[in-house]
Order: structure tokens, then C-alpha cells, then sequence
């Protein structure tokens, strides 16, 4: 800017972007009513000149003190499909009522995440899976609205909550392990990861404690013993079903999440292999419905109503009051629950010298 003292305006920012100053307007009061690559542009534009609209300054001002923002990674239709987030949010709406507060939810309707965090017009904002490093984040922080982490990489400056994924992950496979079992699938969450995928995602921690427990007994896990997909009762269902169809044969399968192991439940019905007696099934949340399938599904228990909670009260005893939470971290642990959906292998491997090999070997075609 010239000078070097004056601020940008609506109109450096409509010039700079090529666009008019209505559109700017629009971008920071009613983004809906632009296209996401428009929006993007003007969002980059006003940030890189230092651009702060009057109104976002207005609604800082009369933010609504009584409020809580959940920020999701997905559409909310698909994560309250997930029993999952029901149980978090559930824990985090019974704490935040007790304390007077009300919650909404806050997801990427419209292009990428970072753009849903205007809707964000709470005390406080609680971010589910998202890096601590992402655009969404910095758009929170720009505009001084504090912030908890769940489920996320650590980070020095916001307070965050999490559970132990890969000591829960490690003692689903020791559990396979200490039966017999050396021919496993995993079904991990989530599509096929980049090779710049974030390595403190609730996927990575899990997949950490799949393979050391495996590691431990010799096993390496080939790329065709690996499937990726939604943590959903459909995405389990479909992702076994690929596999077999591929030719693996695991004798157990860890699945990261109880939707998925339900999955894989139904698509062994379909393919007439028992549960059981033909595979064995580890699941990862401990969901109510888990206790009722036939069999009862064996899984990890995490305390996701406990989360829920924890984050609204990280939030309320630190953030909120402008108190120093840095570094404040709270980790929760988890149970392997054993129930009737594990047990020994049909055909256990005879010699600890032959447990590498069985681990990766599979029919030339399926059946």
C-alpha cells in the first residue's frame, strides 16, 4: 500500500482479484451466493494484502458468547452416520449445556473446509481431524477465535484432546496374534493415503500399532493386505468384498473403526464364511450396536462420549477465559473389549519360521 500505513480497502482487494467490490461484499457476508474457485481467489487475495473486512471485525465483537462451534472434516449427513461422532457429540452437548452454552455444527458445505469457518459465529470453536497446520486453523486464528483440537496433530498453540489409538491398534493385533492368527486385511480409514499424508492422523496412529505388533512377530503387511475406505457399514462391506475378490485370504481382519468390522460381518454372510470359525473380526470404537451383532463384535474400546466432554471443558477452562492452555494436552486411554467375534484359526501356522510367508500368501484367483 502506499504510504505503508494505510489499511487495504474493499477496493484493493476487488482490484487485486478482478473482481467487483460487491463481490467482496459477498465473499465475507454471503459466500454462498459466489463460486467456490471465485471465493477462493478474493479469500487469498484479502489475506495476502492484509485485508479485514468491517464485518468479520463487527462479528468478533458481537460473537455469540453463549455459543460452541463443532468443525467437522465432512458433511454432517455423512458424519452422523458414523455412531462414532453421534457419541462424541453427545458428550460435548451435555457438558456444554451444563455449562450454559449451546452448539452447532459447522462443515464444508461449499468448497474447501477453510471456507465454512465464517459460519463458525461462536465463543469458541472445537475442530474434529483437522490438521493443526491447515487452512481452516489459520482462518480460526486470524480471527481470534480460540480453538481445541480433538483427534489431530499436536500443536504448541492450542490446548487438544485425543485417545491412544496405537496403544489400542497394538493390542487389537497382539490380541489376533496371541490365537494363532499370521494372514491378516486391515481396513484402514479414509481413501489411499499421499506420501505427504499427516503422520499424527487417528489413521496413521492406528496403522502405527497394527504394524509394530506384527513387526514384533515377524510379520510385514503387504500393500494387497491394506484397504481403504469410509468408516461406514457399506464401506467395510465393499472393502472386504474387494479383497476377497482381489484373492486375499486373511484368517483375521483389524478394521478401524466398529462400522467397518459390521461391514465385513455382512459381506462374510454373503460370501458363506463363518465368523468365527473362518475369520476372526477386531473393530475400533466399541459402538453400542457391537455388542449385538451375531457374533458380538471384539473390539477397542475409546471414551468418545468422555472426548466429547473433555474438549468442551479444555475449551471452557482455558481458551475462553484467555487463559495460558498452551501445551495442555490430555490423552485417553483405551480397552481391547474381547468378545465372541475372535478365536483361534481354523489351520494355525505349525512353525514361527513360516509366519512371514503365510502372512502374504494368497490363491492365484479368487474362487
Amino acid at each position: 500500500m502506499q504510504g505503508g500505513d494505510r489499511r487495504p480497502t474493499i477496493g484493493n482487494v476487488a482490484t487485486a482479484a478482478g473482481v467487483s467490490k460487491t463481490s467482496v461484499s459477498f465473499a465475507f457476508n454471503a459466500p454462498d451466493r459466489l463460486r467456490p474457485e471465485t471465493l477462493m481467489r478474493i479469500r487469498r487475495v484479502a489475506s495476502e494484502l492484509g485485508y479485514r473486512p468491517r464485518t468479520v471485525s463487527r462479528t468478533l465483537g458481537q460473537r455469540r458468547q453463549g455459543s460452541i462451534a463443532i468443525l467437522a472434516p465432512q458433511a454432517l449427513g455423512t458424519m452422523f452416520v458414523n455412531p462414532n461422532f453421534g457419541e462424541f457429540a453427545a458428550g460435548a452437548l451435555t457438558a456444554a449445556e451444563t455449562a450454559g452454552y449451546s452448539v452447532h455444527f459447522v462443515s464444508p458445505l461449499h468448497g474447501p473446509l477453510a471456507l465454512a469457518v465464517d459460519r463458525a459465529n461462536a465463543a469458541g470453536v472445537i475442530a474434529i481431524g483437522v490438521r493443526a497446520d491447515g487452512p481452516e486453523i489459520d482462518e480460526i486464528r486470524r480471527a481470534d477465535i480460540p480453538v481445541v483440537m480433538v483427534d489431530s496433530s499436536p500443536s504448541i498453540d492450542e490446548p487438544s484432546v485425543t485417545v491412544d489409538d496405537e496403544a489400542g491398534a497394538r493390542a487389537a493385533a497382539a490380541h489376533l496374534l496371541g490365537l494363532g492368527h499370521r494372514r491378516f486385511l486391515v481396513l484402514s480409514l479414509g481413501p489411499y493415503p499421499s506420501s505427504k499424508g499427516d503422520p499424527w492422523s487417528v489413521r496413521a496412529r492406528r496403522m502405527a500399532g497394527y504394524s509394530s505388533a506384527l513387526a514384533d512377530d515377524g510379520i510385514v503387511l503387504p500393500e494387497s493386505a491394506v484397504e481403504f475406505g469410509p468408516a461406514s457399514v457399506e464401506g467395510g462391506e465393499e472393502m472386504f468384498l474387494r479383497a476377497w475378490a482381489a484373492g486375499v485370504r486373511p484368517t483375521a481382519v483389524l478394521a478401524m473403526s466398529d462400522a467397518m468390522a459390521i461391514g465385513v460381518l455382512s459381506a462374510a454372510r454373503q460370501l458363506g464364511i463363518g465368523v468365527p470359525l473362518d475369520l476372526s473380526i477386531v473393530g475400533f470404537d466399541d459402538i453400542e450396536l457391537g455388542a449385538y451383532t451375531e457374533p458380538p463384535l471384539t473390539t477397542v474400546r475409546q471414551p468418545t462420549r468422555l472426548k466429547g466432554e473433555e474438549a468442551v471443558r479444555l475449551l471452557l477452562e482455558g481458551p475462553l477465559r484467555r487463559e495460558d492452555q498452551r501445551g495442555e494436552h490430555r490423552v485417553l486411554e483405551t480397552q481391547l473389549v474381547i468378545r465372541s467375534s475372535t478365536t483361534k484359526p481354523a489351520t494355525p501356522t505349525a512353525d514361527r519360521g513360516g509366519r512371514r510367508r503365510a502372512a502374504m500368501e494368497a490363491p492365484a484367483s479368487p474362487p
